[in-house]
């Protein structure tokens, strides 16, 4: 496989995961930006986000995973998530590793996000190129321009883009038209609907979420993180 002329776009965060040198001994061109989404871009449409085992789990318990996911989804229309490293190193850290295995099926199912794991440093940096080396070679700029949030505007949209059917572009509408997460949760079904691109069914579906009683409201054991 020729790996001359192949250009990946690497988070400035990266480099001390050790791939982005792997990349470039191997021949590729690599540009280091901090990037707003995902880890690597390897194509116009392709952003992959690298996660380390220990990475992935504290992902899970702090709520990153669904908003990076969002985002990838939302931007890119080829987003992939490497898991790197070895799954056993999950008895150390979880009680319930189905935890782990759960989050993992929620982004494959319910975003449609693919999941592909990798041994090591080394075994990312040779996905990578073969990604790379999979898409059409392209001149143009790969990184976007993405808006970028403040931190209370971020959890602000976190709040909306968890809602049914609404990602970062329509909840970023919903914040603009209502101003406050807290009265957009409160608009009314015909209010919704007047958002672009909203539509009168995924407004319905989003007051009967808001709206329907929760049948069981005792506490579900959950796992948590352990301190280290």
């Amino acid at each position: 496989m020729s790996l001359g002329g192949l250009r990946i776009v690497a988070d400035e965060r990266e480099r001390k995961s050790g791939i982005p040198a792997l990349l470039k001994k191997a021949g590729l061109e690599l540009e280091a930006r901090t990037l707003p989404v995902g880890d690597y871009i390897v194509a116009n449409e392709t952003v992959v986000e690298r996660k380390s085992i220990h990475d992935m789990v504290s992902s899970i318990f702090d709520g990153r995973l669904p908003d990076q996911c969002s985002r990838m989804k939302e931007h890119f229309e080829h987003p992939v998530l490497v898991v790197e490293g070895n799954a056993d190193d999950l008895l150390g850290i979880l009680d319930n590793p189905m935890v782990f295995y759960g989050a993992l099926s929620g982004v494959a199912l319910d975003y449609n996000i693919p999941v592909v794991p990798t041994p090591n440093a080394e075994g990312t940096a040779r996905l990578l190129a073969a990604m790379a080396a999979r898409r059409p070679k392209s001149a143009g700029p790969l990184v976007k321009k993405i808006r970028k949030y403040a931190d209370v505007e971020r959890q602000q949209l976190g709040i909306v883009c968890s809602l049914p059917g609404i990602g970062e572009r329509l909840g970023t509408r919903m914040l603009e038209r209502f101003q406050t997460p807290a009265a957009a949760l409160s608009a009314s079904t015909a209010d919704l609907a007047k958002i672009p691109g909203m539509g009168r069914s995924r407004a319905l579906r989003i007051r009967r979420v808001l709206d329907r009683k929760c049948h069981d409201a005792s506490p579900a054991k959950q796992d948590t993180l352990p301190e280290s």
